[in-house]
């Protein structure tokens, strides 16, 4: 069957769209889990034109939106199938829009394309370009990456290494095949060759494909990565970061460890325009979008924490010093050039920890404007000619798209959850001193409450006063307020190697495989807890998913007399690896016993309290064997334990029905173990 059967394109209304979850819902949580959630925001260049992806109750949908009009669903998917929707790409006009369907989005390139839902006939990744005039999207091919030419005649994709091109009325066909993975594809200018990425594991190299003469140019190939390739205005130069790994047990200021490259695209003469100093910043970080980019008006903009925040900074392409754009104690989240190139727009948490807001600062100097505040989220800066939008949230409202006026205007889709609360800011200190920001859902009622630690995963991620801009942790928000609304007091904790807090918090000495020094976070949260007067400290759980499964396995494993039981979603249990051959055979040993006593594995023999294991069996991100291994020690030593598989499914749950399957387990499971406390 194909994968548009059912599906009615075109134009249609934003109702239909939106009724069938919210009147299907039996219950408060499956009512809050159906809400639409944006994601992947895009804009055209040249017109006021935005699109993204609404998924509602697992059925994902495109919806467009010009300036002053309103917004409407391009297409009509009516099942939650997991496929899903990524790789929005316009053409500079906005007439046309590409989009890939299927596949992961996550591991674009994969061969093992995801089927959650079991599908007898195998899903593809498939690319398609709709003209949005109503009629049928074009089938493209499989494949992922899509890049229009400046001209909109022609689109570039990549597909398990190779390049191809698509004209309208025509066929693709490859022009290029490389030996890695290509990355970061991007048309020159001129509309004459492409600027790509070699990503081959160990190392990666900047490369220029031309078109006419099919051959692939590569700019000084050096052991190390280089990355986000970028034209100059005119074309005729590229810039680039170079940057290799730490090597296993190197110092805090050993390095530099990477540099800023510029290439002469018609000699292929590549030169060091600037090289991080030894010592703060000499390691590179980067922010969760592109970080180098190269202004119309000639300024080169790219990531430093030079200050111990992760900070823009700006420099002439012709040479000389950084000059720091967004000085604070804050970290920028995500960044984008204004089309004039005269500004820069950028997403951080200044003066407010645990929320992002939005902000513009011009790059010839000056100080950064406030451009929102108040008790939203604004994350994911787009420009749409020279309009500007951003994903926002709040404490009652998941992710949707909104202009940047005046006041955050809506685009799209923005219902509220009902009889949400607001979470509280806290702060508290772990054992070593270390300051550790959490937030606090408060349960109704009086006297005193069972209670959860959750941990998130990542670990470099950061829970917010409000919903996550990320599907899968504005899921993980909703069922720690439906646990707030059953009794639980609920603590979120943003452990130490985590982002929003510094370098010096993100690389925290000892944390994960080397000493888990991040546990002594969530140690002292669950301490805390239990020192509040209004919880009862005989019943407090702990959940999370990821790095938040490994943490809350550790958690059971080494503390069962503070922990009652926990909810492990797809965790690392056995955090045993190779060690790089840079050490000696004796400090390979020991690198590998810290990572053993680092694991919950070491510490199997003193856990007593119940868990659930709940895990996909086709996860990329952490092995299913993972929860074999754990169920197997746990089973042997007698300790209760459930556990929720689903077939085919991936490490972020790609349907929605599976997230709410487990959710429930999880609800029913902590009842029988926390609030009611029978298993113990």
């Amino acid at each position: 069957m194909s994968l548009w059967t059912g599906l009615k394109l075109g134009l249609c209304a934003a109702g239909l769209v939106l009724a069938h979850p919210a009147l299907a819902a039996t219950d408060d949580l499956e009512k809050a889990m159906a809400l639409p959630v944006a994601g992947g925001l895009t804009g055209a260049h040249d017109k006021a034109r935005f699109a993204w992806v609404e998924n509602e109750a697992g059925v994902r949908n495109i919806w467009i939106a010009d300036k002053g009009v309103a917004a409407h669903a391009l297409t009509a998917f009516t099942q939650d199938d997991g496929l899903e929707i990524y790789d929005l790409e316009f053409t500079r006009d906005g007439s046309a829009l590409a989009f890939v369907r299927g596949g992961d989005a996550e591991y674009p390139d994969m061969e093992d394309v995801p089927n959650p839902a079991s599908f007898a006939s195998w899903p593809k990744q498939q690319l398609f370009v709709s003209t949005l005039d109503g009629s049928t999207p074009v089938l493209v091919g499989e494949g992922h990456s899509p890049t229009f030419s400046p001209d909109g005649s022609k689109l570039a994709f990549t597909y398990r290494g190779s390049i191809y091109l698509w004209q309208r009325a025509g066929e693709a066909h490859r022009v290029a095949k490389v030996a890695g993975e290509v990355a970061s594809l991007r048309w020159s200018p001129d509309g004459t060759s492409l600027l790509l990425m070699d990503d081959r594991g160990s190392h990666s190299f900047v490369g220029l494909l031309d078109i006419a003469a099919g051959q692939v140019r590569y700019f000084q190939p050096e052991l190390g990565h280089a990355d986000e390739p970028t034209f100059s205005p005119d074309g005729k130069q590229i810039a680039f970061l170079f940057f290799v790994d730490p090597p296993t047990g190197a110092a805090d200021d050993s390095g530099p460890y990477w540099s800023l490259r510029i290439a002469d695209v018609a000699t292929g003469e590549t030169r060091t325009l600037w090289s991080a100093p030894q010592g703060v910043g000499g390691r590179y970080a980067g922010t969760r979008g592109r970080n180098l980019l190269w202004s119309a008006t000639g300024t080169i903009v790219f990531p430093w924490e030079a200050s111990g925040w992760v900070h823009a900074y700006a420099i002439d392409p012709k040479g000389g010093n950084p000059r720091e754009l967004t000085p604070g104690a804050f970290e920028i989240d995500t960044y984008v050039l204004s089309p004039d190139g005269k500004s820069l727009a950028y997403a951080a948490n200044a003066g407010d920890a645990d929320r992002h807001h939005l902000w513009r600062v011009p790059l010839d100097g000056g100080a950064p404007m406030a451009l929102t505040k108040g008790n939203g989220i604004e994350s994911y800066p787009v420009f749409a000619g020279d309009t500007l939008a951003v994903t926002a949230t709040d404490a009652s409202h998941p992710a949707y798209p909104a202009l940047v006026e005046h006041k955050l205007s809506p685009i799209g889709p923005a219902p509220a959850a009902t009889n949400f609360l607001t979470p509280e800011p806290v702060v508290f200190k772990a054992e070593d001193g270390v300051a550790v920001h959490a937030q606090l859902f408060r349960a109704r009622g009086s006297g005193k409450h069972p209670a959860m630690i959750f941990v998130h995963g990542g670990p470099r991620r950061q829970m917010l006063l409000g919903f996550h801009p990320s599907g899968y942790y504005s899921n993980s928000y909703i069922l720690n307020q439906h646990l707030a609304a059953e009794g639980y007091d609920v603590l979120s904790v943003n452990y130490r190697s985590g982002t929003g807090y510094g370098r010096a918090f993100r690389d925290a000495p000892g944390i994960a495989r080397e000493g888990a020094t991040e546990y002594r976070d969530v140690l002292a949260g669950g301490r805390w807890l239990a020192a509040q007067s209004f919880v009862d400290p005989k019943r407090i759980g702990i959940w999370g998913g990821s790095w938040g499964g490994y943490l809350t396995a550790l958690a059971l494993a080494r503390n069962s007399d503070l922990f009652a039981a926990g909810v492990d979603f797809h965790g690392v249990h056995a955090m045993v690896r190779p060690v790089e051959n840079n050490l000696s055979p004796d400090a390979q040993a020991a690198a590998h016993q810290l990572q053993w006593t680092s694991s919950p594995m070491g510490s199997i023999e003193t856990w007593r309290s119940p868990v659930l294991l709940i895990h996909g069996d086709d996860d990329k991100n952490v092995d299913f064997g993972q929860s074999i291994l754990l169920a197997r020690e746990l089973a042997a030593r007698r300790i209760p334990y459930r556990d929720l598989v689903f077939p085919n499914e991936r490490h972020g749950f790609l349907r929605y029905a599976d997230w709410l399957a487990s959710y429930r387990a999880a609800d029913a499971f902590l009842r029988d173990a926390v609030m009611n406390w029978p298993m113990r």
